[in-house]
């Protein structure tokens, strides 16, 4: 470490989606062991931390967000002893691991949901959220799902409604009943006794519910044929996430994890800069994603606002974690453009992800700059999503790693998803041979990160321009600079620059006040300059 309290100030993070990265055993279907293949991409790569998606016994509604078994392995990803070799070859190689817990809800086929249903008298019943009929028989409230549609779902057997904020298939938990509350201690220690290094918390903004269960205010007429996030966007949401007694949950597993130096992040999906900075408060979770960056435009105020905001409130001590793709977003390069504008667009927004402070990461494929994937709508996987232009599938599309059948994903061509039509110049194998890829730029951002420690430690002070086009701002001796319109811009370089998102034309005839080198800055591109 550089003079960091924690490891993980110094990480830079690399987000595995398990189903797409890699498949060894021919099923079509990515795998643990298909991950422990490609560590030396990662290493070389340059990240140090590792996030792997869920792995565990599930029926696949949700692709393993749906947990049916929170101490085993899903034999489609293998078994304890392939999570326990991947382990010790990424530690091996300087790698450190964090998984996804996933404690909002359970899958409908867990033992414990099951148990409440065969005994609605017995204590299984109350690890979940059941409600008696309204008095018109419909739901008890008007909450809706983050997937759409209503929240709540009748059990005949039972006569009541239980809840669940994702699919049906996925109940949430009681996090009010203590029972509950060891059942995840016992979780937890399980998997850090196994020597994993942490964990990514899903959802980790809707554990505890309104005691009372009561309804959101409506903001505006709820169609339940909207796309999802319309209907969510229907409902002032006080009710249903972010309470405050969410809080003394993760300052519990804070508590478990120091014993372990193990590391906490929330999947905190909260647009709200303030509302996200209360989820971070001291002794709970040590860091979370904000999902900002992917909610924006290529814009220069729209980027300024969304990098600054969760700053001036979660703290700059890596609390935010920066992600500008993931396995739930359309990717950056098709958010901002598509096709090699759009690939130099993200490169040059991950750049100044990667110079804030905070825990950056990259979602797998977007060190190749990877568009979405094409996914006609026979082949659509994504359990939510009215329309397959509104799924997830396109930023899912298997890892393309060598030429040839599947690009090396699976030796079988009939994938769970299809290729997404990508071409050889996508995959890492003809990538890495290359000095001027995409993975060659991806590179040496990372390594540009880790051997810079102001980047780590310094302040941050944002810088006015002339240009409006322009986002720039400080860390300590370093001044980054984007350049988000699409015409050059002549920018003075008073100090060394030492590093580059594209090659520069340097001129140094032209006159300045100052003395100093110049150089033309092209639109969709970052520098930063050491000042002296």
């Amino acid at each position: 470490m550089t003079g960091s309290t924690h490891w993980w100030h110094d990480a830079v993070g690399y987000m595995v989606y398990l189903p797409s990265f890699a498949d060894t055993d021919g099923d079509g279907f990515g795998d643990l062991a298909g991950v422990t293949l490609h560590l030396d991409h990662l290493a070389d790569l340059g990240v140090n931390l590792l996030w792997v998606t869920p792995f565990y016994p599930s029926p696949m509604a949700d692709f393993g967000y749906d947990v049916a078994d929170y101490c085993a392995v899903d034999p489609r990803f293998g078994d304890l002893d392939t999570f326990d070799h991947l382990l010790a070859e990424a530690h091996a190689r300087g790698i450190r691991v964090i998984i996804d817990l996933v404690p909002n809800h359970t899958s409908r086929q867990h033992p414990w949901f099951q148990a409440a249903l065969a005994d609605p008298g017995g204590p299984y019943h109350d690890y979940y959220l059941w409600r008696d009929p309204a008095a018109d028989s419909g739901p008890p409230n008007n909450w809706v799902s983050f997937f759409g549609g209503r929240t709540w779902t009748l059990e005949p057997g039972t006569g009541q409604y239980y809840l669940h904020l994702f699919l049906a298939e996925q109940p949430d938990l009681n996090w009010r009943n203590p029972a509950v509350l060891d059942e995840f201690d016992t979780i937890l220690r399980f998997w850090l006794e196994r020597g994993i290094d942490g964990f990514r918390i899903d959802a980790a903004q809707t554990l505890i519910k309104d005691a009372d269960l009561r309804s959101n205010p409506q903001i505006r007429r709820w169609e339940s044929t909207a796309a999802r996030g319309e209907q969510w966007d229907s409902f002032e949401h006080v009710h249903d996430i972010l309470q405050p007694e969410t809080h003394a949950i993760f300052q519990r597993w804070q508590g478990i994890c120091q014993e372990y130096d193990a590391f906490l992040v929330g999947e905190t999906y909260v647009l709200d800069p303030q509302r996200f900075g209360d989820l971070l408060q001291d002794e709970g979770l040590h860091a979370g994603f904000w999902f900002g960056p992917m909610q924006i435009q290529w814009q220069a105020a729209q980027i300024r606002q969304t990098l600054g905001a969760p700053l001036a409130h979660a703290g700059t001590r890596a609390r935010v974690a920066w992600l500008a793709s993931s396995q739930d977003e359309p990717r950056a390069p098709t958010r901002f453009g598509g096709g090699e504008l759009g690939r130099r667009r993200a490169f040059t927004f991950v750049t100044l992800l990667f110079c804030l402070p905070g825990l950056p990461f990259l979602y797998q494929g977007e060190e190749l700059g990877l568009v979405d994937g094409i996914v006609p709508p026979e082949c659509r996987a994504d359990p939510v999503g009215a329309d397959v232009t509104l799924s997830r599938d396109g930023c899912r599309t298997p890892m393309p790693w060598r030429p040839g059948p599947a690009f090396g994903f699976s030796d079988s061509e009939d994938t769970w998803l299809p290729d997404g039509g990508r071409t050889d110049s996508d995959t890492a194998s003809v990538q890495r041979a290359s000095t001027d890829s995409w993975f060659a730029r991806y590179r040496s951002l990372v390594r540009f990160r880790s051997r810079e420690p102001e980047l780590r430690s310094a302040a941050l002070e944002w810088l006015s321009v002339d240009s409006g086009n322009v986002v720039a701002f400080r860390r300590g001796t370093l001044v980054i600079m984007a350049n988000v319109g699409d015409d050059p811009l002549e920018v003075p370089i008073d100090g060394e620059l030492v590093f580059t998102t594209t090659p520069l034309i340097v001129d140094a005839h032209r006159p300045s006040s100052a003395g100093a080198t110049h150089v033309v800055l092209p639109g969709s591109e970052a520098l930063v300059i050491r000042t002296t």
